[in-house]
C-alpha cells in the first residue's frame, strides 16, 4: 500500500512540474459585448465563420467584432534545491534519530507459550452439583 501511495505522489508531482512549465495562448472572439468563440489551440473563428445568430443584427459590421488574445506563460526556470554544507551537528542529529527510531520500533522476540495448544479435558458431570457445593 505504501509503495503504491509513493508512486501516486511521485506521478502527481511530476505532472505538476510538467503542467506548470506549459505556456499556451487563449484567443477570444467578441461580437459586440458577447463572447462568441474561444480557442486554446489555433486561431479563433472570425465573424464570417461564426453562426449567423451570434450577432444581434444579420448584417455584421466590422467595428462590432473584436479579437482578444491572452498569453498564459508558464515557468521558464525550475528552481533546484541548493546543496548545503554538511556539518557535524546535522550528521549527529540524523544518526541519533535513526538509532532512536530503530530501537524504538524494533520487533520484540517471540516468546514460547507452552500451553498454547493445550486442550482441556471434557467434563461429563457438573462437579458443583455432584458434590453439592454452591456459591451463595
Amino acid at each position: 500500500m505504501r509503495k503504491y501511495f509513493s508512486k501516486i505522489i511521485a506521478t502527481f508531482l511530476a505532472l505538476t512540474v510538467l503542467l506548470s512549465t506549459f505556456s499556451f495562448n487563449v484567443e477570444k472572439h467578441f461580437c459586440g459585448d458577447f463572447l462568441v468563440a474561444v480557442s486554446y489551440v489555433g486561431s479563433v473563428a472570425s465573424c464570417d465563420d461564426v453562426e449567423e445568430d451570434s450577432c444581434e443584427s444579420k448584417a455584421i459590421e466590422a467595428s462590432c467584432c473584436k479579437d482578444d488574445a491572452e498569453l498564459i506563460k508558464g515557468q521558464t526556470q525550475i528552481q533546484k534545491s541548493s546543496v548545503e554544507k554538511i556539518t557535524f551537528i546535522k550528521v549527529a542529529t540524523a544518526v541519533t534519530s535513526y538509532v532512536f527510531n530503530s530501537l524504538l520500533f524494533q520487533d520484540l522476540e517471540k516468546q514460547f507459550v507452552p500451553h498454547k495448544f493445550y486442550i482441556p479435558p471434557k467434563l461429563f458431570f457438573n462437579i458443583q452439583v455432584l458434590h453439592e457445593v454452591f456459591i451463595i
